[in-house]
């Protein structure tokens, strides 16, 4: 468990119980508040060992604070990322079918069984898209900086529970205290425009640890009156008719199923075969569909390619292509495959000297070494800042270390590499409830918009901040970590 140790960049507030102090009295109070009602919803457990599944985190005092600015680019951006996943799946479609490239689903495909590909190719599931949409972002100087795109995002029912705890308290929170969950139910409704429907959210055993905050949405979402129940892939009843789960010794059928695992644990997956089978029939809708190349962090590496670059602007149009291009940080595919004497990696340069061979960025100086390498996606190291190298942060050997494995993995993991873009000092004020003091914090934030998609638009549902301490480089709920809802300045 945290031990309440701070960083040098931590102080304590000065007589945070000073009787005259009435603004922090109220701070300290509304922290307590929050924790309370976190506790008593399920979301927050201070007794656990460990953070599992994001039960355990600092609490801040009040949500996080953005401008009116960064809220209007953050309600664009959720359809300028729509449009990026059409074009990226008509760009997928395009190269399998010989109408762009055949070496971008070469590289969507590489290190997938033969199953998933099919999945990813099936008419059944031609047009669909991820219903839901969240961008990790990192505020910098210059601007927004994406470090990556999920379509099966994790948080979802933590964010709505942090929003309504400090709406509770009286905080204007971006999406009041019921916009991820009506965002979530509007994304499952389009789905079936007519009629009462069920829906299961099935989680894995490999994403058990966000089954609680999964419980906490399905309660709500059955307070709205959309039957929903958060069930393990074995739970879910099979016959030629469709998918039926048991509920009170009553059996429903399933009218969708949110997918809330992984495609490369589908090994593991109980019943996974018998789940594609009833979508692929048609008797139940699925969502997000089974499509790897959708959660594939290779496609910032794709828009950045200069071969491409025709496709995105005619699909994007200019303003979303321009917008995206300072979004997405350039990246490249850490492909092993030898380049022709005549060609160079595009964009890729090392001490002003274009490169041939990956292999050279192991000659960058440590200042010089202003890389990422993280899994392309379909991988278990894929998420939760699994399997990420900071080159800045490793020494040479290391980073030598780090070049090799990405090219090693690419037949079953391919790598990318990305320029890392440094987020901007931000503070924020929690409370440390071992030493019942208000606590100052220095730190950098990624902010994680959640965007549900009904029809042809993107709604903004909430924000989840997500804070740490300026040591540290990698940005993910930890115990450490302040993790609140944003609200306007």
């Amino acid at each position: 468990m945290f031990d309440g140790s701070k960083s040098p960049l931590e102080k304590p507030v000065e007589d945070p119980e000073d009787p005259n102090d009435r603004s922090s009295a109220r701070r300290i109070e509304r922290g307590r508040a929050v924790r309370s009602h976190l506790i008593e919803e399920g979301l927050f457990r201070p007794d656990t060992a460990s953070a599992v599944g994001n039960n355990l985190w600092r609490i801040a005092t009040g949500p996080f604070g953005i401008t009116k600015e960064e809220l209007d680019f953050l309600e664009r951006l959720g359809n300028q990322l729509l449009s990026f996943y059409q074009a990226a799946n008509r760009l997928y479609l395009d190269s399998v079918h010989g109408k762009a490239p055949s070496w971008v689903a070469g590289y969507l495909d590489q290190g997938k069984p033969e199953s998933v590909i099919e999945y990813g190719r099936m008419n059944r599931f031609k047009q669909d898209l991820p219903g839901i949409i969240r961008p990790d972002l990192i505020p910098t100087e210059e601007g927004m900086i994406a470090t990556e795109l999920d379509a099966v995002p994790g948080g979802i029912g933590l964010t709505a529970g942090l929003a309504a705890a400090y709406t509770a308290q009286g905080a204007d929170v971006v999406g009041s205290s019921e916009g991820m969950v009506a965002g979530f139910e509007r994304m499952i409704r389009s789905l079936v425009p007519e009629g009462a429907l069920t829906l299961a959210i099935v989680v894995s055993e490999e994403s058990k640890e966000y089954r609680s905050e999964m419980a906490w949405l399905g309660q709500a979402l059955r307070g709205r009156g959309l039957p929903a129940f958060v069930i393990g892939p074995e739970e879910v009843i099979f016959t030629e008719e469709g998918l039926w789960l048991e509920n009170d010794g009553q059996r429903s059928r399933i009218d969708v199923l949110y997918r809330f695992f992984e495609l490369f644990d589908l090994k593991n997956i109980p019943k996974a075969e018998l789940i594609f089978y009833a979508a692929k029939k048609k008797r139940v809708v699925m969502t997000p569909p089974p499509k790897a190349p959708l959660e594939e962090k290779s496609l910032f590496a794709l828009f950045h390619h200069p071969v491409l670059r025709s496709f995105w602007l005619r699909h994007l149009g200019e303003e979303t292509d321009s917008a995206l291009k300072k979004l997405l940080p350039e990246s490249w595919i850490i492909d092993p495959a030898e380049v022709p004497p005549h060609a160079v990696i595009p964009g890729l340069t090392l001490d002003g000297q274009p490169l041939t061979d990956f292999h050279r960025l192991g000659g960058a100086s440590q200042k010089a070494r202003q890389w990422v390498i993280k899994p392309s996606g379909f991988s278990e190291l894929a998420w939760g800042s699994r399997g990420v190298a900071v080159g800045h942060d490793l020494s040479e050997e290391g980073w030598r270390a780090a070049i090799d494995r990405a090219l090693q993995s690419f037949p079953t993991t391919p790598y990318i590499l990305q320029r890392f873009h440094k987020g901007k000092k931000v503070e924020v004020e929690y409370y440390d409830f071992e030493k019942e003091r208000l606590v100052q914090m220095e730190g950098r934030v990624r902010l994680s918009p959640y965007y549900f998609i009904a029809g042809k638009e993107a709604h903004l549902g909430g924000i989840l901040a997500t804070v740490v301490s300026l040591e540290k480089k990698l940005i993910h709920g930890m115990v450490d970590a302040v993790m609140v809802p944003c609200a306007i300045k």
